[in-house]
């Protein structure tokens, strides 16, 4: 998709592959997504969370009676977890002997410019759903690749989150870079991220045996996806 490399970060702390900081996910916490999962599963339902870093979002899920398998790249990023089981993968390699009523894979990461990775990722999420389970996918409202501009917004007190670039490289194609700063510490990550729209995100699930079910809201920005 472009010759550019996808990801890069910088900052204080270690850094993932992705760009991300180790040291400002630390600081994060859940902005109501793992009450909108919850919603939409089963009680007690089991939980494969793909690039589950920290644990932002995996600590409010085992609250919420949820059996989650947390897995990420980053043995930084997995330490900070606590009271669920561990994974340390790339997720387009996964190959657990075992499937999940959920299969969750959030923070824009389905949205890589890489095809191949792409791909990758759904085929890790169509192994791993049970056949009555479902895939939940966290993507960028489609319209957003149209309209979004750099920006500066205050995160709370001493912390702001910009994005200092924008640029299209391509058609449906973003290239990014966000800056995040607490206090004297300041974070960058730059990223390059495909527009997935409904029918070219149907196409690619369809690959891989799974098709569009639902979206959790109404932006379309939170995807529901089942067995074919």
């Amino acid at each position: 998709m472009t010759s550019r490399r996808l990801y890069d970060g910088t900052g204080p702390g270690p850094i993932t592959p992705d760009g991300c900081s180790v040291d400002y996910y630390t600081t994060l916490a859940p902005r109501g997504e793992p009450e909108l999962i919850h919603a939409a599963i089963p009680a007690g339902a089991s939980i494969l969370e793909l690039g589950a870093g920290v644990g932002r979002i995996t600590h409010r899920l085992l609250e919420l009676g949820h059996e989650v398998v947390a897995v990420d790249e980053s043995p930084e990023m997995l330490a900070h977890i606590r009271g669920a089981e561990t994974v340390c993968s790339p997720i387009q390699t996964l190959a657990l002997p075992r499937t999940f009523d959920l299969v969750l894979l959030m923070s824009f990461v389905i949205e890589t410019a890489d095809d191949d990775l792409r791909t990758a990722f759904l085929r890790t999420c169509g192994a791993h759903v049970s056949a009555d389970g479902c895939v939940i996918l966290q993507r960028q409202p489609p319209e957003w690749y149209d309209t979004v501009e750099p920006f500066e917004r205050e995160a709370g007190p001493g912390h702001t989150v910009s994005m200092t670039r924008v640029s299209r490289p391509a058609p449906d194609v973003l290239d990014a870079t966000m800056e995040y700063a607490i206090g004297e510490r300041r974070w960058t990550q730059t990223f390059v991220s495909q527009r997935l729209d409904d029918d070219r995100l149907e196409h690619e699930l369809n690959q891989v045996g799974l098709t569009i079910s639902g979206f959790l809201n109404d932006d379309r920005g939170w995807v529901r996806a089942t067995p074919l």
